[in-house]
């Protein structure tokens, strides 16, 4: 760091390896920085969307208390309101025991990439159904 100038005085400075270190460590602090902003942004942004999953779809299925098997399509928007138009639930319905015992799948997806955001599967007691398949009934009704 000390240096002999040509005049013979001491003339004091930094070596290039010392300001090379310094400007590294500099970028190193800069980047993480610049990381959790990032991160930070995108968190913000998943927070303005609505939490999308099929357990509203399965609520508002349960308190009908009727199940018919079958597929059927719901557009979220209808069911939940205007903050969750773009999104749609599939749920197929089928009867998995003689006592009105219905499996029910949910897939919940965005219509405008059609891409499957949530999935779950549910069981339902179910007296006030229908007769299903395992019950006899040889028409699955609307």
């Amino acid at each position: 760091m000390k240096m002999e100038s040509k005049n013979g005085g001491r003339r004091r400075g930094f070596t290039l390896l010392e300001v090379m270190i310094a400007v590294g460590i500099f970028f190193i602090g800069v980047f993480a920085i610049l990381g959790l902003v990032s991160s930070s942004l995108a968190n913000a942004r998943r927070l303005q969307r609505p939490l999308v999953d099929a357990g509203a779809v399965a609520s508002w299925l349960a308190v009908t208390n009727r199940f018919v098997e079958g597929i059927k399509t719901v557009n979220l928007g209808d069911v939940l309101g205007d903050a969750y138009n773009g999104y749609e639930c599939t749920y197929d319905v089928q009867e998995v025991g003689t006592n009105k015992l219905f499996q029910v799948g949910y897939t919940v997806r965005s219509t405008a990439g059609n891409e499957i955001i949530y999935s779950m599967t549910n069981l339902f007691y179910s007296p006030q159904s229908p007769a299903g398949s395992l019950d006899g009934a040889t028409v699955a009704r609307p």
